[in-house]
């Protein structure tokens, strides 16, 4: 039975077409005869060609695709690579200008800053690569620029670890001395300096022993350095409401004519800490604090001390 099946499909196979060709002048018909295995194998042809031309015609629009997509990154990639170049230049000019600061500055301090070493690029796996000399794009200049940075930074991280303890030291130290504006909040107005002056009542030269900072009642009067207070006294002919209070090194400061008192006697009080009012009592012609610096036993100028620039915050 497929014996008769495969012979019916032979016989089939071996039929005949003739195709003719008639040409629209009136020369000479064409035709030619062709079985159906032939005309079979003929179409098969035609179309395994047109869909291998499809196939390759669409592979290659992807590959081009592909190619302008790989081209574009390529292109912001170079782009993205000049701008690093150019923020690695800027830097390691920032670099050079820090480290040159901060030696003028460690310098002015008596700290010395480590000689500056080459980085070390002759490590790892890569060292005969990074030992290469510069290639044509600069990729390994940028290398050893950022390594220069680097190094630049590491070599800096001891001397401003000094200078953060001797300003932190600088910064106990001005704690513990007289140098805050001891009205807060304000200026004032410096009605009488340190040195001789005119009693305002007997009219006679005296030694004016401190500064008188006027302003107005009630305005906060402050500790200008952290210490203990060791005497509040009242003096009707004289200071009126004082605090005295003692310091670090020898320093003693006095607050008079204040309107009130807001500290208690062997308080230790803090460098700007709230301890009275400014006010008018004792003898004085208007509100007003005066204020003393004494070293020891000596009364010295309160202004070779006071931070006047720094006259607490908000000053007016």
């Amino acid at each position: 039975m497929i014996q008769a099946g495969v012979a019916k499909l032979l016989r089939i196979g071996k039929h005949k077409f003739t195709v003719m060709l008639i040409p629209h002048s009136e020369q000479r018909i064409f035709n030619f005869q062709i079985n159906v295995f032939t005309l079979l194998l003929f179409v098969g042809l035609i179309s395994g060609m047109g869909i291998g031309f499809f196939t390759l015609s669409t592979k290659y629009t992807s590959t081009e695709q592909v190619l302008t997509n790989r081209t574009q990154k390529l292109q912001t990639a170079q782009a993205n690579l000049e701008l690093v170049r150019e923020e690695v230049a800027e830097l390691q000019r920032v670099a050079r200008k820090f480290q040159g600061s901060l030696t003028t500055t460690l310098e002015t301090l008596g700290i010395s800053l480590p000689k500056q070493t080459s980085p070390d690029i002759q490590q790892g796996d890569l060292s005969s690569f990074l030992s290469m000399n510069v290639t044509d794009d600069g990729s390994l200049k940028e290398i050893n620029q950022i390594k220069t940075i680097r190094s630049v930074l590491e070599s800096s991280i001891d001397p401003l670890r000094e200078l953060k303890n001797l300003l932190s030291n600088q910064k106990d130290l001005l704690l513990d001395i007289p140098t805050l504006w001891p009205v807060k909040g304000v200026r004032g107005r410096i009605t009488q300096r340190f040195g001789p002056a005119i009693h305002p009542f007997t009219g006679q030269w005296y030694l004016h022993k401190g500064i008188d900072i006027a302003f107005g009642y009630n305005i906060p009067v402050v500790s200008t350095a952290r210490g203990k207070v060791v005497s509040i006294d009242y003096e009707p002919l004289g200071f009126g409401n004082y605090i005295i209070i003692r310091h670090k090194y020898g320093f003693y400061t006095r607050y008079a004519h204040l309107q009130r008192i807001l500290v208690n006697r062997g308080q230790d009080v803090t460098q700007g800490q709230v301890i009275g009012t400014m006010g008018n009592t004792g003898l004085s012609t208007g509100p007003h604090l005066h204020y003393e610096v004494r070293i020891g036993a000596e009364v010295v100028d309160p202004e070779k001390y006071l931070n006047i620039s720094a006259a607490n915050q908000d000053a007016e």
